[in-house]
């Protein structure tokens, strides 16, 4: 199932399952991250939200080694890990704000998102896949700078501002997935493409995540956890190139889909 979570014409949040015939049905639900059979009302979409509320967002960095390799990082032991605020998760359509405290290094990141459907902890590999609900894409929106020297040396900050965290369009459903680890994904800015490669190569991959992350600690159902992004980002490139106002970034999933997001200007300070 391609389940959306959207604001309707009279200002509803509902989820819906996206038909074959591109229609938004609504479906039933039975509380958070329940979802019950597809009902026959169509949905009219006036605002995409992220398709779950994440309740954490724990991202994976240095994951991909063309990526690793085109910012002169070495291959970890371990995963990578930082996290995201949840307030910076932002729909499909919504717009990627430039914030007022940022310059000109506001810089994408296409990566695939697992969400976690059950409590789980001190998962093993072989029993992983599981515990997750669904399947979406992202964009890690980082502001370099910030990342690299304004942050205390932690990636959180230059990573965690409003709207860097847009998720969506579609979560779909783990049974819909035959295998994460084998999925082509490609970011495009303004049309062109910028990033490709394919979940395969991830150092590490989805069932090792899961099995990492819940050591001694307890995963929530909702927690958004983005698995990392492949090379070609805009920060390494020469010349750089990085988000500017009016600009559109498209992260595109093999079998998840797009999601689209156009890049404004920051909410003014004051």
């Amino acid at each position: 199932m391609k389940i959306a979570r959207v604001v309707d014409s009279a200002n509803r949040m509902v989820y819906a399952a996206e038909q074959e015939d591109g229609r938004l049905l609504r479906v039933e639900t039975d509380g958070p991250l329940r979802f019950g059979k597809t009902t026959q009302d169509e949905v009219a979409a006036v605002r995409w939200l992220p398709p779950v509320e994440p309740r954490t967002i724990i991202c994976i960095g240095a994951n991909y080694e063309a990526h690793i390799k085109e910012g002169g990082f070495e291959i970890p032991k371990y995963p990578v890990v930082f996290m995201k605020n949840p307030a910076a998760a932002v729909g499909h359509l919504e717009a990627i704000r430039i914030p007022q405290v940022c310059g000109d290094e506001v810089d994408y990141e296409g990566e695939l998102a697992m969400v976690i459907g059950k409590k789980c902890c001190n998962v093993p590999k072989e029993l992983a896949l599981d515990y997750v609900l669904g399947y979406t894409a992202a964009n890690d929106v980082s502001a370099r700078l910030w990342q690299k020297e304004k942050g205390g040396g932690q990636w959180c900050r230059g990573k965690g501002f409003d709207s860097f965290a847009p998720l969506g369009a579609f979560l779909v459903t783990a049974d819909e997935i035959a295998d994460p680890n084998n999925l082509t994904i490609e970011t495009r800015l303004n049309g062109e493409t910028v990033q490709k490669n394919n979940t395969a190569n991830m150092i590490f991959d989805v069932p090792t995540l899961i099995s990492f992350l819940s050591q001694d600690t307890t995963l929530l159902p909702g927690t958004v956890i983005l698995t990392g992004t492949p090379q070609g980002v805009g920060w390494t490139r020469k010349p750089r190139r990085l988000l500017q106002q009016g600009d559109t970034v498209t992260i595109e999933i093999a079998g998840i889909g797009q999601l689209i997001n156009p890049v404004g200007a920051g909410v003014k300070i004051g």
